[in-house]
């Protein structure tokens, strides 16, 4: 998707041409914000607010599991629980366009605009993940207790969904610029992961999930924190949600105090077992793994590109480092 001019050409010519659909005047200004499995635009018609388009990847998601996605959204928000832009029903009724692109359709969906700023890597964190953890509490606390409507669909992030015999994002062993010793190296890391993650898909851990609340998906306006995105949304690990929220820090020294104030955070909302912190590194390492999966069968992405082989280095570095001291 938007990987070639002619591609991003027709589907905002396809985007604009819907945007009456959402009350949008077609010759609003429309910036694209990013692209990554999808693409995001910001459309500015200067009359009820600014509105944020997503545009699905053809084949990403079936209408199904969007509809469900956003019906999590909306009892979160009619709950009170967390802080979340409000997707914008279409003037007929539903929420999902369809949008032509160039040999297949895409689904978009709308969103209130919500300014804020994503959290900078470079300012202190400590805070911002006690907060993340209380929230991620309120958010697993919602999805034990939520009755979900019938039809409700989304993918599952299991060992076998990640790194095992069927992976949603790609096959590790494909990762850029990875060599036949880094090779068996993960493959033995995937091992042991799977040992460790068996006993722990119990009823009481196991739940649905934001699944990518990485500093990306944060929105920081003053004292406000918002959060977006809920595009990778399924059932999973509670814990999880943890390894996602430090993607691409693993390797820096300060892991370790998010680590401790993201569990203190957590433990003010919901109660976390005594171990806990050596199972977050399970997760931390297989989040890790599956990134790396992902940046390979993701190549023609601009976001995987940046990461390129030294992601992968990276990612072999930590592996041996886990199996040093869990192995």
């Amino acid at each position: 998707m938007l990987d070639t001019h002619a591609e991003r050409d027709r589907i905002e010519d396809g985007v604009r041409a819907a945007l009456p659909r959402w009350g949008l005047d077609p010759d609003a200004e429309m910036r694209l914000i990013t692209v990554s499995d999808n693409a995001t635009y910001r459309v500015q018609d200067g009359r009820d607010g600014d509105v944020v388009l997503r545009v699905h990847r053809s084949g990403a998601h079936c209408r199904a599991e969007i509809k469900s996605e956003l019906a999590w959204i909306e009892a979160l928000r009619a709950d009170d629980v967390i802080t979340t832009p409000r997707p914008i029903p279409l003037a007929e009724g539903g929420f999902i366009a369809d949008v032509a692109g160039v040999g297949a359709s895409h689904h978009v969906v709308a969103f209130e605009f919500m300014p804020g700023r994503e959290p900078s890597p470079d300012e202190d964190l400590v805070a911002w993940f006690r907060h993340l953890g209380t929230l991620h509490a309120r958010l697993h606390a919602h999805a034990r207790r939520w009755k979900r409507p019938e039809g409700f669909a989304r993918k599952v992030w299991n060992f076998e969904s990640t790194l095992g015999a069927k992976p949603l994002w790609g096959d590790f062993r494909n990762a850029l610029g990875l060599d036949d010793q880094g090779r068996v190296l993960l493959e033995r890391t995937a091992r042991m992961l799977k040992d460790k993650l068996r006993p722990l898909e119990q009823p009481d851990g196991f739940g649905l999930v934001h699944a990518d609340l990485r500093l990306a998906n944060l929105l920081v306006d003053g004292d406000r924190f918002a959060l977006i995105d809920f595009d990778d949304c399924g059932f999973s690990w509670f814990l999880y949600d943890f390894a996602a929220a430090i993607s691409f820090l693993e390797h820096e020294p300060y892991v370790p105090a998010l680590k401790a104030a993201w569990m203190e955070g957590y433990r003010a909302e919901r109660p976390l077992p005594g171990d806990v912190s050596a199972q977050l590194d399970v997760f931390v390492m297989l989040r890790r793994i599956l990134l790396t999966a992902w940046a390979a069968s993701h190549g023609e992405r601009p976001a995987a590109q940046a990461l390129g082989p030294a992601f992968t280095d990276g990612t072999v570095a930590l592996a041996e480092a886990f199996l040093s001291r869990h192995g």
